[in-house]
């Protein structure tokens, strides 16, 4: 199978964390990006991996699984939860939070197989296509043509008036589409916002340099203008950017 889910591991104790690790191998549709040993540390990690799913243990020190579960629904990019515990009393709880699915310790290995089932309907057609990444292309209205843009080829977009202009490798467009808009259909590409009228491709960036109180400029593959950074958006942006 060429699609794979991107999955993130949570829970305080190693055990359980190389048991559950170890039972996922055995799926082809799983790809294990990374582990975290707090709720805290599970935040952080999902904004920096940005997987398809996290399996979230319930019962750990300082953020819970649950306060976990909430904090990553607000994200802009939130993960599908599985709750994985030893205590079935969380389980109407966990629901509240669109878990996909609530697994107990010690693992049953058909139950196990069950779930990630489910999980593979979520991502997965049924002739394997990624159902993440079947819009391949971003089409746009200019000029009573509608253009074809591969999102891999945007290096940014911006909001000028009531135009937004697209630069790309191919070329630079002008469409009436919010940028908001843009934002929303290309949410499961890499693009961040670095300001409220900017939004960038962070496959392209190259360099990020202090300007002044506390703003970055930025800079991007192949081209010679710098791109302004608020300092509202540098802390996620280094997040996001960094391993």
């Amino acid at each position: 199978m060429d699609t794979q889910i991107k999955t993130l591991i949570v829970d305080d104790e190693r055990y359980s964390r190389d048991e559950l690790k170890h039972l996922l191998q055995a799926f082809p549709s799983i790809q294990i990006i990374g582990e975290a040993e707090s709720g805290e540390a599970a935040i952080m990690k999902t904004l920096q991996l940005q997987p398809d799913i996290v399996f979230l243990d319930v019962e750990m020190p300082k953020m819970n699984g649950m306060a976990a579960a909430k904090a990553l629904m607000e994200l802009k990019k939130a993960p599908l939860v599985v709750f994985a515990t030893a205590y079935p009393q969380f389980a109407a709880e966990a629901f509240r939070y669109d878990a996909i699915d609530y697994i107990l310790k010690p693992y049953d290995e058909e139950l196990l197989k069950e779930t990630i089932e489910r999980i593979e309907k979520k991502f997965i057609t049924p002739h394997g296509h990624d159902l993440g990444k079947q819009a391949a292309k971003l089409a746009l209205e200019a000029e009573g043509d509608i253009l074809y843009l591969e999102p891999k080829e945007i290096l940014y977009m911006f909001r000028e008036e009531k135009v937004t202009k697209i630069i790309s490798k191919t070329g630079e467009f002008e469409i009436k589409t919010p940028l908001k808009d843009l934002e929303s259909r290309l949410s499961s590409y890499n693009f961040f916002r670095i300001h409220k009228s900017y939004l960038v491709n962070l496959e392209h960036v190259t360099r990020l340099t202090p300007w002044f109180n506390g703003a970055y400029q930025l800079e991007l593959v192949g081209r010679e203008e710098l791109l302004s950074v608020s300092r509202n958006y540098v802390k996620a942006l280094r997040t996001r950017l960094e391993i």
